[in-house]
């Protein structure tokens, strides 16, 4: 793919998960139930990506599909987004993951994953990444997913090790269970990779897996001990705590909502945090500036396509409501008559939202 910022240093470039989310367009209906999807670009690593573009930023993803449609779709999708994809390469071993989710709002949205036998991110190889390009970016934005499986594993430490701390390198820590054939052995993984990072980013489930610790201001310290310059902790609905390494600490309050999805609100965060960083603003302005992005997309729908842009994160952070998504889900059909009541329309619930840690 070529692009007319190709020849320059990229402002992002992140490394990692992606996928296709199908979403129910009908919330507070479990999965049985559920008789009409939404389409759409997921992944952890690629929202962030797709975060940072709307916010002005040049971005790139590193990672891997299925040669299948739903692989073409992800590509399509990426560009639609002006995300560069062209490390973006196809597996023919494995299908494009694809991942489920029920929306009972305000704060329960189970999450099905569908990466068997093995997802075609976890097979990024050390010997494919532009390490050139890998050191060049100006924020390398990695995951603890890419950590859980070889060759991933191996690939992303070559690109932490690579970049030996030059510019801005993100560890977000990203943990999940189940992606890990042996969940014990994390620990050991994280540690290598914060090694080589600045920047490590978790909420305190994430933290204590990485750290052995859970409460926030531990956590944050357990984290600088590694060697990272700013640790930042989400708390969910208390907030988010950034500590630099040079004193600064930032506790910034939630941005309350009406909660329609949560799914995705951290990634918004992620891609915000990046843009703060790359503008060189103070740490409580970035966690605010995060903060409000995660709340509105926590106030959507779906997670790639609600990604906020600069415009709408000011107008939350200024008092107003959260504008309509820039590109908002289809709407569902009509509930059949015969079926009226049993499936409800959005159940909203107003609750304090700070970029939760559980991205699809």
């Amino acid at each position: 793919m070529t692009q007319a910022y190709a020849t320059q240093p990229y402002d992002v470039i992140a490394m990692g998960r992606i996928g296709v989310d199908l979403y129910p367009l009908r919330t507070g209906v479990s999965l049985d139930r559920v008789d009409v999807f939404g389409r759409f670009l997921g992944g952890s690593a690629a929202n962030v990506a797709v975060a940072a573009a709307r916010l002005g930023r040049r971005t790139a993803l590193i990672s891997r599909t299925g040669r299948d449609p739903f692989g073409d779709y992800l590509h399509e999708a990426l560009r639609g987004f002006g995300v560069d994809d062209r490390w973006v390469t196809p597996v023919d071993a494995y299908p494009t993951p694809v991942t489920f989710c029920e929306i009972f709002p305000p704060d329960d949205f189970p999450l099905y994953f569908y990466r068997r036998p093995k997802a075609p991110d976890l097979e990024i190889h050390p010997d494919e990444l532009d390490l050139d390009a890998v050191r060049g970016a100006r924020i390398l934005w990695t995951t603890g997913t890419g950590l859980s499986a070889e060759p991933s594993r191996a690939a992303t430490l070559a690109a932490l090790a690579h970049r030996d701390r030059a510019g801005t390198t993100v560890l977000d820590l990203d943990w999940r269970p189940m992606f890990w054939t042996d969940p014990a052995s994390a620990r050991p993984h994280y540690r290598r990779a914060l090694a080589h990072a600045t920047v490590a980013v978790g909420n305190q489930d994430e933290c204590e897996i990485a750290t052995g610790e859970r409460e926030p201001a531990a956590a944050a310290e357990a984290l600088l001990a590694t060697g990272v310059e700013l640790a930042v902790v989400k708390q969910g609905p208390r907030g988010v705590l950034a500590v630099h390494r040079d004193g600064t600490r930032a506790e910034v309050p939630p941005v309350p909502v009406e909660v329609v999805n949560g799914l995705g609100a951290g990634d918004a965060f992620g891609g915000a945090l990046c843009h703060g960083l790359l503008a060189g603003w103070d740490t409580a302005r970035i966690m605010r500036y995060a903060n409000a992005a995660g709340a509105i997309v926590a106030a959507r729908l779906a997670c790639s396509s609600a990604m906020p842009l600069p415009a709408e994160v000011e107008q939350v952070l200024a008092g107003g409501p959260v504008p309509p998504s820039p590109t908002p889900p289809p709407e569902p059909p009509p509930v059949p008559p015969d079926r009226t009541g049993a499936l409800p329309a959005t159940l909203p619930g107003t609750v304090p939202v700070a970029a939760p840690g559980d991205p699809s």
